[in-house]
């Protein structure tokens, strides 16, 4: 067993993996930069050793203090969490190659699957559906690639295949923008991942976001925890999450669950990940598979009982996969991302939190690092919690995220919670269902 996890990340996440830690009687150790010594997590820990300055680029992303870090705290193993490094193949296999365990799959396994073309090429292997695309790289020829395109059909996108959190991907609707855009997306995509390979899928005008949870040991078992239904966006970032996703029946649940399940089997995938579906007109189309832990991933342990950091910790220390397939859903839960954020022009809002409230009773559960005069730090992602209920059902669950997000109070900065009301007021959400695009269309963007 881990005697004393570095956790590599900072914020709720952070707070989250130090608590299932101390519960399984592991040692911690924070690191941070000089911008978030004051950090809940921070001050819990067992050890805290700061790496560098507010900039990600030379704290959270700096692969050498992280390791050095480690080493003089004698650490045993490093938990990336979310963001940062958590998907960072180099960063997994300097982790193992120093001599610590990283809390996640093999290095090898995450370069399959951050490579979009090598992901779909994988999941194709292993039988899970994909959307129709090019197969592979677009090739330089503009005759070949307007062909493909016609074959494929109109819309298409154009995406990177080092892409992710939405950037490096464009639609096109028409011929006569398909060549510039292919350009445009392999030069934004050139900048921004050091990797400007891209490729074609056919654009579903109107899917819904559906991903399947799963985890898988060292021994060659793997287990999916049902789904969750992310449709809630807001310029490709989930805003809302809930699970069950509405509509999937059981037979599609066993069925999909299944083919992830064999999946992870065949890439021999190790510890907590998530399959990502596009689903639209009673079809899944993979889109990505996220090699780590999500932000999402209260709502499948409220409605499995399942705690997932705890799973990754054991099957990073080698331990069997206990948990059983077989898992039935057990009501209903909704999370609400809260950023520190303008809810109508979502500029980011860092200050001095004055006055915080969390919300309580039955079934109401809040992950958040902030405090009452905690200053929220303007380098960072601006999320600053979580806020997740779970009811019988969906429309319980709907109406008590409604008192929960009336019960909590964050003053001195602004915040996303009036965003957050209105969407668990909006019909379409409440019917169920609604597309990837619905948000974005409601908000005017």
């Amino acid at each position: 067993m881990i005697k004393k996890l570095l956790i590599a990340n900072r914020g709720e996440i952070a707070l989250r993996i130090l608590r299932a830690c101390h519960e399984m009687g592991i040692k911690t150790v924070a690191v941070h930069s000089t911008a978030d010594r004051d950090l809940k997590h921070v001050r819990l820990a067992d050890e805290s050793v700061c790496i560098g300055p507010p900039s990600s680029m030379h704290s959270y992303l700096n692969i050498p203090a992280i390791i050095s870090a480690a080493e003089l705290t004698d650490s045993d193993a490093i938990h990336p969490g979310y963001g940062f490094l958590s998907e960072n193949a180099d960063f997994a296999e300097r982790v193992e190659t120093s001599g610590f365990t990283f809390v996640g799959p093999k290095a090898e396994t995450i370069r399959v699957m951050g490579d979009k073309i090598a992901a779909k090429e994988a999941m194709i292997k292993a039988g899970v559906p994909c959307v129709p695309g090019s197969g592979g790289a677009i090739p330089d020829d503009p005759k070949i690639c307007k062909r493909m395109a016609n074959d494929i059909g109109y819309p298409v996108m154009i995406k990177a295949t080092g892409g992710g959190g939405g950037r490096g991907m464009r639609v096109v609707y028409d011929e006569s923008d398909l060549i510039e855009s292919i350009v445009l997306t392999k030069s934004e995509a050139g900048a921004a991942f050091n990797n400007d390979v891209v490729f074609m899928e056919k654009f579903l005008e109107k899917p819904r976001h559906i991903e399947f949870q799963v985890l898988a040991d060292n021994h060659g078992n793997a287990i999916h925890l049902c789904e969750r239904d992310c449709s809630m966006q807001r310029r490709n970032q989930k805003v809302v999450e809930e699970a069950p996703a509405p509509g999937i029946s059981a037979e599609q649940r066993a069925q999909m669950g299944e083919a992830v399940s064999k999946a992870c089997i065949d890439i021999g995938y190790r510890g907590a990940g998530t399959f990502e579906f596009l689903y639209e007109n009673g079809e899944f189309y993979f889109i990505e598979m996220n090699t780590r832990i999500q932000v999402e991933h209260p709502v499948t342990e409220m409605i499995t009982g399942v705690d997932l950091i705890k799973q990754q910790l054991l099957i990073a220390s080698g331990e069997v996969l206990k948990i059983k397939q077989g898992l039935i859903p057990r009501g209903h839960s909704i999370e609400c991302r809260i950023n520190a954020e303008d809810a109508e022009t979502f500029v980011p809002s860092p200050g001095k939190v004055e006055r915080f409230h969390v919300p309580g009773g039955l079934g109401v559960r809040v992950d958040s690092h902030i405090y009452g005069g905690y200053t929220v730090p303007p380098y960072y992602d601006s999320m600053i919690g979580k806020l997740i209920v779970h009811a019988e059902d969906r429309e319980t669950a709907i109406k008590r995220m409604r008192g929960a997000l009336s019960e909590m109070v964050i003053e001195g900065i602004k915040t996303n919670i009036p965003l957050q009301r209105r969407i668990m007021e909006d019909t379409a959400f409440v019917a169920g269902g609604a597309g990837i695009d619905y948000l974005e269309k409601k908000l005017g963007l």
